[in-house]
């Protein structure tokens, strides 16, 4: 049996335009069909709908719509006006100024990158919705991304892989940060960090066993006497004097009078900062755009820290 399903939205085209121009041959002058069209489009309206919208009265009195076309007209209005708006919010998504982005992310990313990506995106497509979600779990961002849970995402040091497109964002330097008064430059060696107990964060974290596997390559057997989540109570236990702590440039806030910032010799190899999406998913053309304005913007950060090292602030 037939049904609405079978019905092509040029027949409730064409019963708007029969009821508002009075006859078919004035629906037909007005939708740039031929009358014989237009009967045609309604006959094949009522025959999925199994009842007559019209009367068709002889002469050159207007049809009528039937009290089941009247319901259907209403139905036909609405159905029209959502497709309208449909078409619409496809063309704002295909021109990237409209539609949601999903984007995961670490604290460094967060607090250092987005601020000015997120400034930029809704200056120049104020109708994108970007969603965050945070962890730092660099595993778990990678899985989301190649399960759809996230569009794109920020990450650390992933190597080639044919799942992914990375974009390469920047390289973070590794420093150490000791106690003001505790440190007597701006330099120092594998041999001095390994005399001093450090606070990291807990042995679990992607970001821990990178830093982990940087002192064991420096010959730096590390003995952590307190571990924290947050990268922001590892710096003011630094800056308590209970330990010195290796972390990402990007994750301190080298302003803080209480505390050394100092690099190490030979230098702890940088950490990658990347943004990954899955490969050969179609995402939004406002994809694209995130995309382009987090070059920008990583550009400018990393550009900005390397003629000014102090120019550092907040946390992974």
């Amino acid at each position: 049996m037939a049904g609405l399903r079978d019905v092509d939205p040029r027949h409730f085209a064409a019963l708007v335009a029969v009821h508002e121009q009075g006859t078919f041959a004035n629906a037909a002058d007005a939708l740039g069909f031929t009358q014989s069209a237009i009967s045609q489009q309604i006959a094949q309206l009522e025959r999925a709908a199994g009842v007559t919208v019209f009367d068709r009265p002889k002469g050159p009195r207007p049809a009528e719509l039937t009290p089941a076309g009247e319901a259907l007209l209403d139905f036909a209005r609405r159905t029209l006006t959502r497709l309208d708006e449909m078409d619409e919010r496809l063309d704002l998504m295909r021109r990237g100024i409209a539609g949601r982005l999903t984007v995961g992310t670490f604290q460094s990313a967060s607090a250092e990158l987005l601020p000015n990506i997120i400034g930029q995106m809704r200056r120049e497509v104020p109708d994108v919705d970007v969603r965050l979600d945070e962890t730092d779990d660099l595993d778990e961002l990678v899985n989301d991304v190649l399960t759809d849970e996230t569009d794109l995402a920020f990450t650390v040091d992933l190597e080639a892989d044919a799942r992914l497109t990375i974009d390469v964002l920047g390289r973070d330097p590794f420093v150490i940060i000791a106690p003001r008064g505790e440190a007597s430059g701006r330099v120092t060696t594998a041999a001095e960090i390994d005399r001093h107990p450090l606070i990291g964060q807990p042995d679990t974290h992607t970001g821990q066993r990178m830093v982990d596997d940087r002192l064991i390559a420096a010959g730096i057997r590390p003995e952590f006497v307190f571990r924290f989540q947050n990268n922001a109570a590892v710096q003011s236990m630094v800056r308590s004097g209970l330990g010195w702590a290796v972390m990402p440039s990007l994750a301190i806030d080298a302003h803080d009078p209480g505390i050394v910032v100092m690099q190490t010799d030979p230098p702890l190899p940088p950490r990658e900062i990347q943004l990954i999406a899955r490969t050969g998913r179609t995402l939004l053309p406002a994809a694209d755009r995130f995309r382009a304005v987090a070059l920008e913007a990583a550009s400018d950060l990393f550009e900005r820290r390397s003629l000014n090292p102090r120019a550092r602030r907040t946390s992974r």
